[in-house]
């Protein structure tokens, strides 16, 4: 059975940073894609973050500079280090295997970036 998990959320201030985690069972992680997608109340979910299973990265142009994805390929685990956080990026991140026309979704976990 394939799992997704996300854990690292919670509240920060703004400025701050958070570290979020992704674990995936139940595949050969080494082969997959990961990514990060975020969705603000009432907004379409958007990518924040991509990598291939060979290391490529790819960024949303409101992120760059600030957030950076990585993998442990020995953990089956993907991350996302966030960094000057924003009031706007107040979201729930969900966390995406992808191997071809195969997707696993997590269930997200909550970040909110308030004084």
């Amino acid at each position: 059975q394939v799992q997704v998990v996300e854990s690292g959320g919670g509240l920060v201030q703004p400025g701050g940073s958070l570290r979020l985690s992704c674990a995936a069972s139940g595949i050969i992680f080494r082969f997959y894609a990961m990514g990060w997608y975020r969705q603000a109340p009432g907004k379409a979910r958007e990518l924040v973050a991509g990598i291939t299973s060979g290391g490529s990265t790819n960024y949303a142009d409101s992120v760059k500079g600030r957030f950076t994805i990585s993998r442990d390929n020995a953990k089956n685990t993907v991350y996302l280090q966030m960094n000057s956080l924003k009031p706007e990026d107040t979201a729930v991140y969900y966390c995406l295997s992808r191997l071809g026309s195969t997707e696993h979704w997590g269930q997200g976990t909550q970040v909110t970036v308030s004084s």
